[in-house]
């Protein structure tokens, strides 16, 4: 299915951009009709690298039922579950199999100049220097060659493990391609992090250098160290203990505290090369998280910590606009999946509900008002009296105090006061959300020798907002983010229409630099329609368009959607 190449494609990327030698092979060939050849044409405009057909398929009607190694020119017939058996060459395939093995020599030829005067002398050249060329453009990244193969079938299986054994890069070449030397020390990378609940974290490691024994201690880039409780080989789920490990091997490192899944680990200290890792995929979607039971708190922090170091795609973010936990990933069947480990694997129960959004107001109005707090029940009373003019700002401008106190009618000790009290108000406007974009001066006022003070006067601030910010025609502002969205070039048009149709202001697309046959669409849109932009933005691209925000502004919301917003907030202050 060509349209399944932009799928391909990213993890191309992430192999170009990793500088990883790769492999390709084509699956499910017994459930197509379309030939290995006809696949490499939609597959290599998705591939930086030219794509080398190993193989082309024997047909039995429409059926592919073996192929012939253009590398070894020998034929095999499938055999269910067993390995393929070799057959002698079709006479019907005797042309077919010279021209493409010639194409696949051609292609190698254009990294090795002896091997082009061999064919343009028309010599064939020997096999070992056809196998020698193919693994050293392996291992130098200048090819892709392609297999394909059926494994639910076992097809075509057998001869991938044996390409991966002998022409793929072996350690030492992979080591050698990253720099490390053979003198300094143990290196390994950190592929995956577990928590067991016997053995408690295990740190999935690939040997990439030296040879390292039970109880070793690692060092990382930045200084930290760390001692392994244990040496493993993974079967399944049970560890088997092992006395030591050599380049290659993929091990399990006990409780090794203090690094990270991505990170490269040394037995040198200060000897830690810097390897390249994956980037961490930035969240797009978020809940908001609470524990069941409220001691349990400071267990569900720690158990989403535990989450995190399992799968760095999540991520938790305090907000102190809303108050909440938020969970981050890629998607809420992800979040889904990961609450679900975090009750089955660590025991502890979170409440999740959507995220709230940020919501802000302000005001269109300015208007003065008096705030007066008089009370009096024995002994000393209360007495606070000012008059403040709110005035709206521009907007992002934040909020301002100042005073035009004259006469001391207000003491200079009490205006810290008024200020405060007028913060304090601002987390909950009229609306009920945090009000931002005003002014408040104070002009006028009046105490008490006695009665006055600090608290007074804060009470009469509150008492003036509340009194006067309704008056000044307050509105409702939402956070508008800008976004980038990538997708491939015949998605955009319905990209386009999904914006537009979540309230988003689309800014322009262009080509995707770097990737051929995609575009980039930048567009505004209210953070509240993130959720299903996901949503769509997956369904019309079949899962491989993607997309990264940051909040730009706030604008204001009026109308339907604006009254459905006050409206739910005073009914969850109403239920709180």
């Amino acid at each position: 299915d060509d349209k399944k190449a932009p799928a391909l494609q990213l993890i191309l990327k992430q192999l170009d951009e990793l500088a990883l030698p790769r492999i390709l092979f084509i699956n499910k060939v017994d459930k197509t009709e379309s030939s290995p050849r006809d696949v490499l044409a939609w597959l290599q405009p998705a591939s930086s690298k030219p794509l080398i057909l190993r193989q082309i398929p024997i047909w039995k009607g429409s059926i592919i039922s073996g192929f012939v190694d253009l590398a070894l020119e020998r034929a095999f017939i499938y055999r269910e579950h067993a390995e393929s058996q070799v057959v002698d060459m079709p006479a019907d395939m005797a042309e077919l199999e010279k021209s493409e093995r010639f194409a696949m020599l051609e292609k190698l030829a254009d990294h090795d100049d002896e091997l082009m005067e061999q064919l343009l002398s028309d010599m064939e050249p020997p096999r070992d220097r056809v196998f020698s060329d193919l693994s050293r453009e392996l291992a130098e990244g200048l090819i892709t060659p392609v297999l394909f193969g059926s494994a639910e079938h076992g097809n075509g299986v057998g001869r991938l493990l044996k390409a991966l054994r002998h022409e793929a890069p072996s350690i030492a070449d992979t080591a050698r391609r990253l720099g490390l030397k053979s003198n300094g020390g143990a290196v390994a990378q950190i592929l995956k992090t577990f928590h067991t609940a016997r053995g408690g974290k295990l740190s999935l490691a690939r040997l990439l250098a030296g040879e390292i024994g039970d109880g070793a201690t690692f060092y990382g880039a930045t200084g930290q160290d760390g001692r392994a409780a244990g040496l493993f080989n993974l079967m399944g789920q049970t560890p088997q203990k092992l006395a030591k490990a050599q380049a290659g091997d993929t091990v399990a490192l006990g409780r090794l505290e203090g690094f990270a899944t991505g990170e490269t680990i040394a037995t040198a200290k200060g000897n830690v090369p810097q390897l390249a890792k994956i980037a961490k995929a930035a969240g797009v979607f978020g809940l908001a998280l609470s524990a069941s039971d409220r001691k349990d708190e400071v267990k569900l922090t720690s158990a989403i910590a535990k989450l995190i170091e399992e799968d760095p795609s999540l991520a938790l973010d305090h907000n102190h606009d809303t108050h909440e936990m938020v969970l981050w990933g890629q998607g809420e069947m992800h979040l889904r999946v990961a609450l679900e480990g975090l009750e089955g694997k660590f025991g502890v129960h979170a409440q999740s509900r959507p995220r709230r959004i940020a919501y802000k107001e302000t005001i269109c109005k300015s208007v003065q008002v008096r705030g007066r707090h008089k009370k009096q029940s024995g002994g000393h009373g209360q007495f606070g009296d000012i008059v403040v003019e709110i005035k709206p700002q521009p907007r992002g401008e934040g909020f301002a105090f100042t005073d035009t106190i004259t006469g001391g009618v207000v003491p200079k000790q009490y205006i810290p006061a008024v200020e405060t009290g007028i913060r304090e108000w601002m987390s909950h406007g009229p609306l009920g959300f945090s009000v931002v974009d005003f002014t408040v001066n104070l002009s006028d006022g009046s105490y008490h020798d006695v009665d006055s003070s600090e608290m007074a006067f804060k009470t009469a601030a509150r008492i003036a907002m509340t009194e006067g910010m309704p008056q000044c025609q307050p509105v409702l502002l939402e956070p508008i983010v800008a976004a980038e969205i990538h997708v491939p070039s015949d998605a955009t048009s319905r990209i386009n229409q999904i914006v537009t149709g979540h309230r988003g202001q689309l800014l322009g697309f262009d080509s995707r630099e770097g990737w051929p046959g995609w575009d980039t669409v930048k567009a505004h849109m209210p953070e509240s329609e993130i959720g299903m932009l996901i949503i769509e933005l997956r369904s019309a691209t079949a899962g491989v368009g993607t997309f990264t925000y940051s909040f730009d502004h706030m604008a204001e919301l009026v109308g339907r959607a604006a009254d459905q917003v006050v409206a739910a907030r005073k009914a969850e202050q109403a239920a709180a």
